[in-house]
């Protein structure tokens, strides 16, 4: 895969790969500074006595740190394992006894855990960056490359195998998505260590030559269009809640001479802000669909636009069905709502969940991966989104198992019962809010000193509220689908 990502480097080593940015200026990186740095990064792993299959947990915030350590553990088979800057020391934790890693590289201002391997600090990175270059290990494209943890509707969150050819899947995504050629300036909005950054924003730009651009860690939305401008943006790639928050601060429509379109992922955009983006910027964003256990599958694309209802259209190269809820049940005629699935064939599918055979089966149904989230074929072969059906709440993209933060919230002494879900204050926002029963009232200082210990920042309810009793259907379970109205929560708030 690192081969591949870098696999122009020799042919135009002076060219820019990388610029980091901000209204101050901008520190960049050419494609032969890059390779040099990962490969001689990569020999410092192996000069550490790591060897094939070794995996290597990223504990590195917003800095370039991130896709050059991503790059050179599988430059030499080892196994890299991003990680969100933000989760907790506990979290952290439970990550090194999942994994068992051969080493930790860490930046300091990073929460971390106790592990029994060595550990890298980020500042020692810049001399191996000057080893001697280690040699691309070629082998199997079927093999384990990486791991990325997602979260289950069990709460449970999972490391997800996937194998060195995901990179080759994403060939499809720069025809069917991103319209992307070697010419291009793409600017990601998002973190370095955000999956989403790592794949669209460096990964694909590299693989054909291209130029990234991100913002410094701390970028206000705001600032976000005078970067665009400034730094001859062909293409801009953002969650939906950047461009909310860009528009929100647009009093009249700006113009950027060399930005082609936009791309959305990690959330369904919403209509209204890709009709408003239009009015204001004159630009069309082109969404697509995916997950951590296969990246983006539908899209849509300046050759191949959707409605605004729509996710968009399987990419070429792709087996994309909907399948009926009932296994039992027989085929699903067009127009007819069901599971949202992809082929095992797919090369850009994970391998698996790590150490857990039994939830990887659960997921599949013979031949096919089951997203969870359902949608309808319509009879151009566009697929409409009808949501998630397991009660997964969504963080600025990120999706979030209610479960996993009602079982660390329990722990709190004089609560009773507890249920996690999002709440719509207004339009395209969404806040996890915590409704619980208890033998006392809880202070919000108090909820947000706990949660603070033991849940990433996304994770962590905007809002505590306790209720007499919480809301159930016919079953005895908690109808998270009422909570979800109490909008009421929200009156005279700004």
């Amino acid at each position: 895969m690192a081969a591949y990502v870098l696999g122009h480097a020799d042919r135009i080593p002076d060219k820019i790969a990388l610029s980091i940015v901000s209204p101050r200026g901008a520190q960049r990186w050419s494609y032969g500074q890059i390779k040099q740095a990962v490969l001689g990064l990569a020999q410092g792993f192996l000069d550490m006595g790591l060897s094939a299959g070794d995996r290597v947990v990223l504990r590195i915030g917003n800095t370039v740190e991130y896709p050059l350590v991503y790059l050179a553990a599988l430059a030499v088979d080892l196994v890299p394992v991003p990680t969100s800057a933000q989760l907790s020391s506990h979290e952290v934790a439970k990550i090194i006894s999942e994994v068992c890693p051969a080493v930790i590289v860490h930046d300091p201002d990073v929460a971390s855990a106790d592990a029994p391997c060595p550990v890298i600090r980020t500042p020692e990175l810049p001399a191996l960056y000057q080893n001697s270059p280690a040699q691309f290990v070629m082998g199997d494209p079927n093999r384990l490359g990486y791991l990325v943890y997602t979260s289950g509707t069990s709460g449970q969150a999972r490391a997800v195998m996937h194998a060195h050819r995901a990179i080759l899947a994403r060939q499809m995504m720069h025809r069917d998505w991103y319209d992307l050629s070697d010419q291009d300036r793409l600017l990601h909005a998002g973190a370095f260590n955000w999956t989403f950054t790592l794949g669209t924003g460096l990964m694909d730009p590299w693989s054909v030559g291209a130029s990234a651009v991100i913002p410094v860690a701390g970028t206000a939305p705001e600032a976000l269009p005078l970067l665009m401008k400034r730094h001859d943006a062909t293409l801009f790639a953002a969650a939906p809640g950047v461009y909310r928050k860009i528009l929100d601060r647009l009093d009249t429509a700006i113009a950027f001479p060399k930005l082609r379109h936009c791309l959305s992922a990690g959330e369904k955009l919403s209509p209204r802000i890709a009709t408003r983006w239009a009015e204001m910027t004159g630009q069309t964003i082109y969404e697509a669909f995916g997950m951590s256990e296969c990246s983006t599958f539908i899209s849509a694309a300046p050759h191949r636009p959707a409605g605004a209802d729509f996710l968009g259209y399987p990419q070429r190269g792709r087996r994309v069905a909907i399948l009926p809820a009932d296994p039992d049940a027989g085929p699903i005629d067009t127009g007819s709502e069901g599971i949202i699935a992809i082929h095992d064939s797919d090369p850009g599918l994970m391998l698996g969940y790590w150490n857990a055979p039994e939830a990887t089966a659960e997921k599949m149904r013979q031949d096919w991966f089951l997203t969870g989230d359902f949608g309808v074929e319509c009879p151009d072969g566009s697929i409409a989104y009808l949501g998630r059906r397991d009660d997964m709440m969504n963080a600025g993209g990120i999706r979030v198992s209610p479960i996993e933060v009602e079982r660390e919230l329990s722990a709190i002494a004089g609560l009773t019962t507890v249920a996690v879900t999002d709440v719509s204050p207004k339009p395209d926002v969404s806040v996890i809010v915590a409704f619980y029963t208890g033998t006392r009232d809880i202070a919000q200082a108090e909820f947000q000193a706990f949660c603070q210990s033991r849940l990433a920042s996304y994770k962590i309810p905007r809002k505590f509220v306790r209720v007499a009793e919480l809301p159930t259907n016919p079953n005895g379970k908690i109808n998270r689908r009422a909570l979800k109205q109490r909008t009421d929560i929200f009156d005279g708030e700004t």
